[in-house]
């Protein structure tokens, strides 16, 4: 699962992200933001939430990997 979060200014990406994980509770998901605030928001959500997060910046952009 990828939420494409890229072009939202906060607190969006995370609104995006919580939606997801209340949806389907996944297992990991993958989401791509373009500002590092929201790399910030998404990791201390995402960590709250018992996920792992790894980030990879991917040019302009940033691949946040959630996990449990």
């Amino acid at each position: 699962m990828v939420v494409d979060a890229r072009g939202y200014s906060c607190p969006m990406p995370v609104v995006m992200v919580q939606k997801e994980v209340k949806r389907s509770a996944p297992a990991s998901l993958e989401v791509l933001v373009d500002n590092q605030c929201s790399v910030e928001n998404v990791t201390r959500f995402g960590t709250s939430c018992g996920y792992q997060v790894s980030v990879a910046p991917e040019g302009r952009d940033f691949r946040l990997s959630l996990s449990k």
